[in-house]
């Protein structure tokens, strides 16, 4: 890539697993790659081996130096933990340090910010999810993306001369996960139960219904939003295809050569569970250019591939 056309970008969370994927496919484009992490939740060094970037380690955005600029900003540090109850520590760590991102954009004339939005704005809503219903979060980690969306909404009316692209992310899957622990995809952990020869346990009857998307369709819409998006708004993230365990399971079994039967067991958590997620994404396709590029099959194929290949 020539001078002219390489670009500086900011990834923050750029250690954790969607952060990291887009970090290292920038700078595998020849773009010049800053990312900044915490390291304290989701994020792990070894998601950025092989990356040839600088590294900020910072708490809080207002740490990082204030005559920095780049080109665009893709932010992705948060609390993922859907179980956390910590109502504050949510607010801070989501909320306020967003706002902190969004003025230091502001400050130092980076004219584009790209952030991680949730499908969990949504709650149990109607379904296909359009991005112009109300949300209706269920637990506090939806509710302080929800309120992300609306300070970028009103920044955004107050800086016209910026983008802010959220990103409602659905159930995402793929390499990079493995540090997130009880929280990486349902994917990774049945694979791992079957890896090593257990019956993969899920809900009776399997036949809840996900929007699963593959990392790498994630890159790709956040790519979409950097180089298509015009628009100040938010943007479902998924493959408007909802798929359920059972194939899941059948996915894998054909993969990983194996012929696993599911382990079905009782729901406890009926009373606010999601029987089925899918969105809309006519949006995205029409403002930003996007199109997955993975079923379901071709997701987990690739991402089994790399999974052996990394021994996991």
């Amino acid at each position: 890539m020539d001078a002219k056309n390489r670009k500086k970008y900011l990834v923050t969370g750029g250690a954790g697993f969607i952060g990291s994927n887009i970090a290292k496919t920038l700078e595998a484009q020849g773009h010049e790659v800053t990312v900044l992490d915490d390291f304290a939740k989701n994020g792990n060094f070894k998601n950025l081996i092989g990356f040839k970037g600088d590294v900020i380690t910072a708490d809080l955005f207002e740490q990082v130096p204030a005559d920095l600029y780049f080109d665009a900003i893709f932010h992705e540090a948060a609390i993922t933990d859907t179980t956390v109850m910590d109502q504050k520590a949510m607010m801070e760590q989501n909320v306020e340090a967003f706002k902190n991102l969004l003025h230091f954009a502001a400050e130092n004339g980076i004219k584009k910010v790209i952030y991680a939005s949730s499908a969990a704005t949504y709650g149990n809503g109607p379904v296909p999810n359009v991005e112009t219903q109300p949300t209706h979060p269920e637990n506090v980690y939806g509710f302080s993306k929800a309120i992300m969306d609306n300070v970028a909404r009103q920044f955004a009316e107050e800086n016209h001369d910026m983008t802010i692209i959220g990103l409602r992310y659905f159930n995402v899957y793929g390499p990079g996960e493995y540090y997130k622990g009880k929280m990486a995809s349902m994917i990774y952990q049945l694979y791992l139960q079957m890896k090593q020869g257990k019956r993969p346990r899920v809900f009776k009857m399997g036949e809840q219904q996900r929007d699963f998307v593959y990392v790498k369709d994630i890159v790709k819409i956040n790519l979409c939003a950097l180089n298509n998006g015009k628009e100040t708004g938010v943007y479902n993230a998924a493959t408007g295809i909802p798929r359920n365990f059972n194939e899941i399971i059948a996915c894998l079994n054909k993969e990983m050569g194996t012929n696993l039967e599911p382990e079905y067991f009782d729901n406890p958590y009926t009373a606010f569970f999601q029987v089925k997620t899918q969105a809309d994404i006519t949006k995205s396709t029409e403002k930003l250019g996007y199109t997955p590029d993975y079923t379901l099959e071709a997701g987990i194929a690739d991402y089994v591939k790399i999974l052996k290949a990394e021994n996991r």
